[in-house]
């Protein structure tokens, strides 16, 4: 177990979280369904906003929830989504960045989670 302080490590824990979900019986037909063959581009937008977020160093520009907004997804999948971060997270490193990683993502998949149900519930799909 190791601390988040790299790049590497962003790239280790991106790689690994990304390696389940791609296997995962529930994401892996919404995520692959979307990305296609689009992997490496995805992986590389992962790591620049997980290196902004995590270590300041700015080098992810967009918006987040964009690409997410039009997801056939419910309360389910983001319970799973942060279930295998977590466990990605947990399994390869500590301190203080892996417990913000857990933090931001459980905030995120709660801030995504209410704006696909609004958009859902006001037929903006």
């Amino acid at each position: 177990m190791r601390p988040i302080i790299q790049i590497e490590d962003i790239k280790l824990l991106v790689d690994c979280f990304y390696g389940k979900v791609q296997e995962d019986e529930l994401l892996a037909p919404i995520f692959n369904g979307r990305i296609a063959d689009k992997w490496p581009e995805h992986m590389e937008k992962m790591y620049r906003f997980w290196q902004t977020v995590l270590l300041g160093e700015h080098t992810y520009l967009g918006s987040p929830f964009a690409p997410h907004a039009h997801l056939p997804v419910d309360h389910t999948h983001f319970e799973r989504w942060l279930q295998l971060f977590y466990e990605t997270i947990d399994g390869l490193f500590e301190g203080e960045k892996a417990e913000e990683a857990k933090w931001r993502a459980g905030k995120m998949a709660e801030m995504f989670q209410l704006k696909i149900a609004y958009r859902q519930q006001h037929g903006l799909t």
